[in-house]
């Protein structure tokens, strides 16, 4: 029964065009894949205590609209994928409530605002930790789940429900090439090298540059996920030269079509 109803979850995800799903059981968010965890009450069955399953889908991040960042263009990228990932997560846990198995969908953010992360960082629950025990990604030096397809380029969306499904395997390749291209060009400088492999960032400077931003209608920031080199998508759009960033006298055509795109939109 588990197989069959998993099969439809994915064939209704295929048919909503999401091209990352996982499947996790919840114990395992009992054993830590490094430390420091997450305390207890962040666990799926501390949220919704008939977990049994979380089901994790995530939706890319576009390149080429993410090079423009900080604008008006990522902005609107941003929210559009966040608000397909509370659609499609939605319409995942209504699907499987109709077939008897409760479910609840965690909306992508969970969280007031900027203000609300300068007061406290972090959210009721953490969807990349749910895609790595989800086995769709590891987490690099800019504390972002890493994906084969998208690297850091994509945003994750859960559900959890009281159906016992078979969990994906875990991802053992090391995706983070160590490049530390996201510690480098980190405008908040709210990153360490040291922090490696745990990958942990400075949430207060990186919210409060964020919220900065948000101030100018141009949030969020995005370069660390811009710049990374892992992922395939690079070699689609041929991004597979990272100098790109780093380099103004390089890529001009590209360098003048950013530059237009900041120039407007924001105050």
């Amino acid at each position: 029964m588990s197989e069959e109803l998993l099969r439809a979850v994915r064939k209704r995800c295929k048919k909503m065009e999401i091209p990352l799903v996982g499947v996790a059981n919840v114990e395992r968010w009992k054993k830590p894949q490094f430390q420091p965890w997450m305390p207890e009450e962040f666990y799926p069955q501390s949220i919704f205590p008939q977990a049994k399953s979380v089901i994790v889908i995530g939706l890319p991040v576009s390149l080429p609209v993410l090079e423009t960042s900080p604008s008006i263009y990522y902005r609107e990228l941003y929210n559009t994928v966040n608000a397909l990932l509370d659609q499609y997560t939605y319409r995942l846990a209504n699907f499987l409530n109709e077939k008897g198995h409760p479910s609840v969908f965690v909306p992508r953010d969970g969280y007031f605002g900027i203000k609300a992360l300068l007061k406290n960082p972090v959210a009721f629950f953490s969807h990349r930790h749910a895609a790595l025990l989800a086995g769709l990604g590891n987490f690099g030096t800019n504390n972002m789940l890493l994906t084969p397809q998208y690297g850091p380029r994509v945003r994750f969306g859960s559900v959890f429900t009281a159906a016992e499904l078979a969990p994906d395997p875990l991802l053992r390749e090391e995706l983070c090439t160590r490049c530390m291209r996201c510690v480098k060009m980190c405008p908040a400088q709210a990153q360490d090298e040291k922090d490696y492999p745990e990958g942990l960032t400075d949430k207060k400077s990186c919210t409060a540059y964020s919220a900065k931003l948000a101030s100018q209608g141009i949030s969020p920031c995005g370069i660390c996920i811009k710049v990374c080199p892992v992922g395939e998508d690079r070699k689609l759009y041929g991004r597979e030269d990272g100098s790109i960033y780093s380099r103004k006298d390089r890529f001009p055509e590209e360098q003048r079509a950013w530059k237009h795109v900041q120039r407007y939109g924001g105050l």
